[in-house]
């Protein structure tokens, strides 16, 4: 596993705070945090901070840092991101491992299909006894880049003993369900202009 300092910008000093689901449970989290800024050049930036005893966590080993599907079956941090008044969006898995996947929607878990990305996700880790954070920076297709968005931020989180627990800003009622309309609880502004 990679190594990296603490990069979270000055100007972020707040994260947004995760719910576990009340259908999971989540022996070793004590919580998670995501910071998010949409960028003036196309991309957003996240940091997933996951507070739980780093020997507690099942993490997966690196990998080459490729477009693998499936993702969201073990440890894996999530964006699901859609266009006020549009029934369409996307998701976008990220693992520890350094893999990830995107995919594009038509409506609400329809008309699945992968989804290009201008370029491959960077994602680095910074870890320490008592926590994990997934920092990623990716590059939003054009049609994706300019107006504002609306975001539902989640993670699911395997613990070495097979728990997993799922965390969401807003959960809808029953199961975990992060393609919910109701998940897509977080307004981003247009980014600033270049």
């Amino acid at each position: 596993m990679l190594d990296h300092p603490n990069t979270v910008r000055p100007e972020l000093v707040e994260g947004l705070s995760l719910s576990c689901h009340g259908d999971a449970s989540a022996h070793a989290v004590d919580g998670i945090e995501v910071f998010i800024e949409h960028l003036s050049h196309g991309a957003l930036w996240l940091r997933y901070h996951i507070d739980a005893p780093l020997d507690h966590l099942a993490i997966p080993d690196p990998a080459a840092s490729e477009r693998v599907d499936d993702l969201w079956q073990h440890l894996c941090c999530e964006l699901f991101l859609r266009r006020p008044d549009d029934e369409a969006y996307l998701e976008l898995n990220f693992s520890p491992s350094s893999q990830w996947a995107a995919y594009r929607f038509s409506a609400y878990r329809a008309g699945r299909e992968g989804l290009a990305l201008p370029a491959t996700p960077q994602i680095l880790l910074d870890a320490s006894d008592t926590h994990l954070a997934l920092e990623v920076e990716v590059a939003l297709p054009v049609d994706w880049r300019d107006g504002p968005l609306l975001a539902d931020l989640s993670a699911i989180i395997e613990e070495v003993d097979g728990t997993k627990s799922y965390w969401a800003l807003r959960h809808p009622p029953g199961p975990p369900d992060f393609h919910h309309p109701d998940c897509f609880a977080l307004s981003l502004e247009a980014p600033p202009p270049t």
